[in-house]
């Protein structure tokens, strides 16, 4: 009986159209957004490092291939490539001009990830679906190529690496050998909120039902005269940028440096999976994607050698890595089949159920 909208009157479109519109929604979200800033207090390094900080940052590169996929119907398997321009550009950036803040230049440098999801979105106005697919398969591979191929990219450097030098805000680093797990996982929380709200303003606005529009069925979006060339291109921009903020962060925040196979074709792959399993045209479905995917393996090298260790079982890490595989396909033909909609959609339906009960309607 904690749930209910009855007595909450709406007197304003703008609170009939709000994206929560029950008090308790709101109420819920403040305390989730508390609860994810106070565990930057707990001191557990490893939950941090291992866990949250690469769940909020595949978040955000789920939620920029959410806005082209599942809001605009533009199927694209070059993630990983252009999470890689965004994380190179911030690379060149911050050595360039290093008296620069280092947050500037990760905004930044979704910008450079944006231009060439445009360019590869061109032929977006002719082919979709499969042939589209194809597309930005060809982006990612040629974008992986130039990674390794153009050393000025990694400024020459001997490993073909790119590293994380020292940076502060403050006086204090966020980002280099010395920033703490706390600091760098504040600035990844504080940024993935911030575009999120972005995003959400976003989808829920006139761009927001162009794309809806337009994957719904791009002849009558035409004959209503949305402008399906710049609309696209819009959407790759978008998503582009999304996925470019999110390469930066995973090498800066995350790693301390990478290679380019850090963003090969398997990093497109893992993020499309979050996005089909959390569910395509949904926002808070990108979270539970990337939570299942990547939170799930860590859950199961847990658990399994406690739970299998006492009957004389060992349980390998290559054997944990099987098992997420074999699960993530499970998951996929699952939801393919019952759910196409995702966790995101048994997320409403509980919300539903528990807004009407004890009733069954």
């Amino acid at each position: 009986m904690f749930y209910r909208e009855a007595g909450q009157y709406k007197t304003s479109y703008a609170a009939d159209m709000a994206v929560f519109p029950l008090r308790e929604d709101r109420i819920g979200l403040a305390v989730i957004i508390l609860a994810a800033y106070a565990l930057a207090f707990t001191r557990n390094d490893f939950l941090l490092q291992a866990v949250m900080i690469p769940f909020l940052i595949f978040s955000l590169a789920a939620i920029g291939l959410n806005l082209l996929t599942g809001y605009a119907g533009l199927l694209s398997l070059g993630t990983g490539g252009f999470m890689g321009v965004g994380a190179y550009a911030c690379y060149k950036l911050m050595t360039a001009f290093p008296e620069v803040n280092v947050l500037v230049w990760i905004l930044l440098s979704g910008f450079f990830s944006a231009a060439v999801g445009v360019l590869f979105g061109l032929p977006s106005l002719r082919i979709k679906g499969f042939y589209l697919a194809v597309a930005t398969l060809a982006a990612q591979f040629f974008l992986q190529w130039a990674f390794n191929r153009i050393p000025w990219l990694y400024n020459y450097n001997l490993s073909g690496a790119i590293e994380a030098p020292l940076r502060t805000l403050f006086g204090v680093p966020i980002i280099g050998p010395t920033a703490t797990a706390e600091v760098r996982y504040l600035v990844v929380l504080t940024l993935v909120i911030g575009l999120t709200w972005v995003a959400s303003n976003l989808v829920h606005g006139r761009i927001g039902r162009e794309w809806m529009a337009i994957r719904d069925m791009d002849i009558a979006a035409e004959l209503m005269g949305i402008k399906l060339f710049q609309t696209k291109l819009l959407a790759f921009a978008v998503s582009s940028y999304y996925c470019g903020v999110a390469g930066a962060m995973l090498v800066f925040l995350w790693y301390g440096g990478a290679e380019y196979t850090v963003f090969d074709i398997n990093q497109s792959f893992f993020i499309l999976f979050m996005v089909i399993i959390g569910g395509l045209g949904s926002l808070i479905g990108s979270f539970f994607g990337a939570a299942l995917i990547f939170i799930m393996p860590i859950g199961l090298g847990i658990a399994l050698p406690a739970l299998l260790g006492p009957f004389g079982i060992n349980v390998g890490a290559e054997v944990i890595e099987q098992l997420r595989f074999m699960i993530v396909g499970a998951l996929i033909i699952f939801f393919l089949i019952v759910e196409p909609h995702g966790l995101a959609r048994l997320w409403q339906i509980a919300k539903q159920k528990l807004r009407v009960w004890p009733f069954p309607y």
